[in-house]
């Protein structure tokens, strides 16, 4: 048995740094985070049991996005409190046009009542906001979708 107790922060490194910190503190100050630190190389906000952060990306790789295919980190996901916060999370993203909207609120066949958005920020880097209900895990013998269950 583990002691691990949740994902303590989440670190995303911006091909544009300017532009996806713009996107990110309006997000950061959405979801109700602490700004802990705001520089010209991090942005990093606390609350909610997790942090996020962007930081800057080396130099050879301003102006590149996100490659979901590449070896690396396939998308983010973020666990909501009910339906009603996925909602208004996509409320929040939709009067924006600066990310890309994957897709709207919708269920999913990954859990039970798994109900999430979808979207890439400025830099393609793609994030989910889900609820799933009750105990909100995978419980011994539930299944994950198909192989391809995360594209």
């Amino acid at each position: 048995m583990s002691d691990l107790n949740g994902v303590a922060h989440v670190i995303l490194t911006a091909g544009d740094f300017a532009r996806s910190t713009a996107f990110w503190r309006d997000m950061i100050g959405y979801l109700g985070l602490k700004l802990v630190l705001d520089s010209e190389h991090m942005l990093y906000g606390v609350g909610g049991r997790t942090a996020i952060g962007i930081r800057i990306g080396s130099p050879e790789n301003v102006g590149k996005r996100f490659d979901q295919g590449a070896p690396g980190l396939h998308h983010a996901c973020f666990r909501m409190r009910d339906r009603a916060a996925v909602d208004a999370v996509h409320a929040f993203l939709a009067a924006r046009d600066d990310i890309h909207i994957v897709h709207a609120p919708g269920e999913e066949p990954w859990a039970p009542g798994y109900y999430s958005v979808l979207f890439e920020d400025p830099d393609g880097i793609r994030i989910e906001f889900n609820h799933v209900p009750g105990a909100g895990l995978l419980a011994e013998g539930e299944q994950i979708g198909g192989a391809n269950a995360f594209d």
